[in-house]
């Protein structure tokens, strides 16, 4: 079976910011992301989780998109301007998808 390159981009985002950085990927172009909730984890701040959080305030989501190489400095470009303001990873790698068509 046939394979081609795309790129996988997860940005890691607090959930209040999820609707504007959905809005700007998709005044970006970017025709399709998949947004999951982020259970917990750990970093510059230390352990966190969502165990017991009232609300999604406190909460963090991850925001996933996979689309052709040619297509991610204007997402990265859409992106940055947020995510740089925020507690928030952007990470980018590269990736093999069966339906080149759709991305």
């Amino acid at each position: 079976m046939q394979t081609h390159k795309a790129k996988r981009v997860e940005i890691i985002i607090e959930a209040p910011m999820e609707r504007r950085l959905t809005e700007a990927l998709v005044a970006a172009g970017v025709t399709g992301f998949t947004v999951l909730p982020v259970l917990g984890g750990n970093g510059r701040s230390g352990l966190w989780s969502r165990e017991g959080q009232v609300s999604r305030a406190g909460g963090m989501v991850a925001v996933i998109c996979i689309l052709r190489e040619d297509r991610l400095e204007a997402l990265l470009q859409a992106a940055f301007p947020l995510v740089e303001r925020h507690i928030g990873v952007v990470s980018v790698t590269d990736c093999q998808v069966l339906r080149a068509e759709r991305f």
